[in-house]
C-alpha cells in the first residue's frame, strides 16, 4: 500500500510552511534518514528526512508551494511491487484533530428576548432592511443594545438605516436584519468599536491601484505581525529608562581584545549579554514568565538577541549565558546571527529564551522601547553610546560616553521596583565590568 509523506510540524508554533525544494524526484529510491526536501517555516529553512523506505511514486506538492498546511500529503512512496498507477490523490490531512469551537456566549449584560410568534412564522424579508450609505468618517448612531446584538449576529451597522429618533439604529432594526445581509460593498471601510468608519489603507479611494506594488506576506512576516500584535494588546507592559556610562566598559573591551587571540573579538553587545545574564541571576524575581498556572521562575539566564533578517527578525538564544565566558558568547553569537540571516536555525536555537535584548545603537538610535517577546517577562532596548556633557563627582562638567536603555516589563510578572532593581544591577556590571569576573 502506498505510503503518504506529510508536511511535518518543524516547531510547536508551525501551522503551515513553504515547500522550498525537492531533493528527490519521481522514480527515485528513498531510504530511511535520507534528506528529501527543504521546508521554509516562519523562522528558518529546514531539511526533511524520510522516515520510510520506498520509491517516490508521486510528488503531490510541487517545489515553491506556499501555505502548505501541517500534515497535508506532499508526496507518496511506493513499496516493492507497487506502481505509480496505484497512487490516488489523497485529501490533505487536517493539521490537528480539534473539537468544533463552542458557540460564543452572549455578553452577560444582554439577554435576548424570545421572538414573537409572528416573527417566528414569518421572518422579516431582507428587502425590509434599509441600506444607507454614509460618508467616510461618519459616526454610526446606534444604541448600545443594538451594537451588542449586531456583534452577536455578525451584522454591519454602517449599512443599516435606523428607525429611531434622528435615524438612530435601535434594537428592532438589528433584529430584523439577517447576518451578512447588510454587509458593505467590496472595498468598504472598516468600523471601529465605537462606530466610527475608517478608510482601509489600500482602499482604492485612498490609493490608486497603479500607485503601489503589493508584496505578499511571507511566513515570517505573518508570524511576527501576529505575535507582536497579541503581545502589544494582551500583555500589560510598562517601560523603565536609565542612562549608563560606557567609558570603563569600552576601555575594558579594548584591553580584552588586545590580549585575546587573533580570531576572538569581543563586541559591546557581547558584554551587554553577559551583564544582562548576571543581573538576572542577581535579581531572580525578574527572570520569570507569566503562565495561566502561575509564574515560572527560570533557573538560568537564557538571553534572546534580536537579529534583523530579510522579511522580519528572529531571536536566537544564548543559553545559560551567566556561566559562559565572553569569548564563548562572542563565538556563539556570531554563528547564530550568521545562520539566522540564512534562515538555517533550528527551532531549539530560537525558542526557550527568558529575556531579550534589542540593540539599535549601531543605527544611531538614541532611545526606543521594544514590544515584549512572550513568554519572556522583559526586553531591553539598547540605544547608541554617544558623548554627552555630564556632571562628575566633583561637580565639574565633563564629557562621558553615555548610553540610554529602556527596559519593557510584563506587569503581570514584574513590578516597577523589581524592574528598577534589575536595571541597577545591570548598570553596575556595565559601568564596572570588572564585577563580571567575580
Amino acid at each position: 500500500m502506498p505510503i503518504n509523506i506529510t508536511m511535518p510540524a518543524l516547531s510547536p508554533t508551525m501551522e503551515e510552511g513553504t515547500l522550498a525544494k525537492w531533493l528527490v524526484k519521481e522514480g527515485d529510491t528513498v531510504k530511511s534518514g535520507m534528506i528529501i526536501a527543504e521546508i521554509e517555516t516562519d523562522k528558518a529553512t529546514m531539511e526533511v528526512e524520510a522516515v520510510d523506505e520506498g520509491k517516490v511514486g508521486k510528488i503531490m506538492v510541487p517545489a515553491g508551494t506556499e501555505g502548505v498546511k501541517v500534515n497535508a500529503v506532499i508526496a507518496v512512496l511506493l513499496e516493492e511491487g507497487e506502481s505509480a498507477g496505484d497512487v490516488k490523490a489523497p485529501a490533505a490531512a487536517p493539521a490537528r484533530a480539534e473539537p468544533a469551537p463552542a458557540p460564543k456566549p452572549a455578553p452577560a449584560s444582554f439577554v435576548p428576548s424570545a421572538p414573537t410568534p409572528v416573527a417566528a412564522a414569518k421572518p422579516a424579508p431582507q428587502a425590509a432592511v434599509a441600506v444607507m450609505e454614509r460618508p467616510i468618517g461618519a459616526r454610526i448612531m446606534a444604541s448600545p443594545l443594538a451594537k451588542r446584538i449586531a456583534a452577536n449576529k455578525g451584522i454591519d451597522l454602517k449599512a443599516l438605516k435606523g428607525s429611531g429618533p434622528h435615524g438612530r439604529i435601535i434594537r428592532r432594526d438589528v433584529e430584523n436584519a439577517k447576518p451578512g445581509a447588510a454587509q458593505p460593498a467590496q472595498g468598504g471601510a472598516p468600523m471601529t468599536a465605537d462606530g466610527l468608519i475608517l478608510p482601509q489603507i489600500l482602499d482604492d479611494r485612498v490609493y490608486a491601484p497603479d500607485t503601489y506594488e503589493l508584496k505578499p506576506l511571507d511566513g515570517m512576516r505573518k508570524t511576527v505581525a501576529k505575535r507582536l500584535t497579541q503581545s502589544f494588546m494582551q500583555v500589560p507592559h510598562f517601560p523603565l529608562n536609565i542612562d549608563i556610562t560606557l567609558d570603563n566598559l569600552l576601555e575594558s573591551r579594548a584591553a580584552i581584545n588586545a590580549a585575546a587571540p587573533k580570531d576572538v573579538k569581543i563586541s559591546v553587545n557581547d558584554l551587554l549579554i553577559k551583564a544582562a545574564a548576571l543581573a538576572l541571576i542577581d535579581e531572580p524575581d525578574c527572570n520569570a514568565s507569566y503562565t495561566d498556572k502561575g509564574i515560572a521562575y527560570h533557573k538560568h539566564a537564557n538571553i534572546s538577541v534580536a537579529v534583523a533578517v530579510e522579511g522580519g527578525l528572529i531571536t536566537p538564544v544564548i543559553f545559560k549565558a551567566e556561566g559562559k565566558g565572553l569569548a564563548e558568547i562572542s563565538e556563539e553569537m556570531k554563528d547564530l546571527a550568521t545562520r539566522a540571516r540564512e534562515r538555517k536555525l533550528k527551532p531549539q536555537e530560537y525558542m526557550g529564551g527568558t529575556f531579550s535584548i534589542s540593540n539599535l545603537g549601531m543605527f544611531g538610535i538614541k532611545s526606543f522601547a521594544s514590544i515584549i517577546n512572550p513568554p519572556e517577562g522583559m526586553i531591553l532596548s539598547v540605544g547608541a553610546g554617544e558623548k554627552r556633557a555630564v556632571v562628575d563627582e566633583t561637580g565639574a562638567i565633563v564629557a562621558r560616553t553615555v548610553m540610554s536603555v529602556t527596559l519593557t516589563c510584563d506587569h503581570r510578572v514584574i513590578g516597577g521596583a523589581e524592574g528598577a532593581k534589575w536595571l541597577a544591577a545591570f548598570k553596575r556590571y556595565v559601568e564596572t565590568p570588572e564585577a563580571m569576573l567575580l
